[in-house]
Order: structure tokens, then sequence, then C-alpha cells
């Protein structure tokens, strides 16, 4: 999917709540702490190749701008801000670039090794353009 016309068919879901509370196994490491209370979404962050739903979400909306905190299994984290212009998220805390295709109505975003996996939805009148 060219970068044009995931522009024009994204917006980053505005609740993450469709994914529920679950702690899961990387498989390849013990599982680490997960914040209780938060929302969740498929990750596979450190080299780890397999997704789970072992990174919980923080939502911050200060001035009109949303940015999202992603807390990793192992303590550390990812911050993202919400574009805002159908793009879906940019990285506030990496200077590598952000990868980002659509996968089954979901926003997988990848930076260096890391992977995530964001509820998205499409406009509807993005099949119309």
């Amino acid at each position: 999917m060219t970068s044009s016309l995931l522009r024009s068919l994204l917006v980053l879901a505005p609740c993450l709540g469709a994914f529920g509370l679950a702690a899961a196994c990387s498989g390849e490491k013990e599982p680490g702490p997960v914040a209780v209370g938060l929302e969740h979404i498929d990750c596979a962050v450190g080299g780890v190749t397999k997704l789970t739903p072992a990174c919980s979400v923080e939502r911050i909306e200060k001035d009109g701008r949303t940015t999202l905190v992603v807390h990793h299994p192992d303590g550390g984290y990812r911050r993202f801000a919400a574009t805002g212009d159908g793009t879906g998220v940019t990285t506030l805390d990496s200077a590598g670039p952000v990868r980002s295709r659509l996968v089954d109505k979901r926003l997988e975003v990848t930076v260096g090794l890391d992977r995530y996996v964001f509820p998205a939805t499409v406009k509807p009148h993005a099949a119309h353009d």
C-alpha cells in the first residue's frame, strides 16, 4: 500500500479499548510486568519476533495533541504522537524512521527492531477517493 493511500485511509482509533486487558509471554523471554488498568496492544520489542498483547498504552491529551506512551514489558517505553492527518503516528523518541502499514484494519508500526500494532479506523469517505 502506498504512503499516500495509507494517508487517505487511516485515522488512529480514538479508543484503544477495543483490545482487552491481557498479559502475554513473548515465548522467548520471561514475561515482564504489565500495568493494570491500561489499554494493551500487540507488540514485539527488543528483537522478539512474535507479536503479543504485552505492551500497555497510556494516552495523554494536551493542548489538542494526542501522545501515546507505549510501555514495554521490560520497563522501557516509546512515545508516539498521533498525527491527526490520517497517517497514524510519528515517534517522539527516535531519530530512526517510522514505517507504517495497514494490516487487517490495524496500523502496524515499525521503529528499528520494535513493532507495534494499533487499532485503526478506515475513514468512510476514503473508499470513494
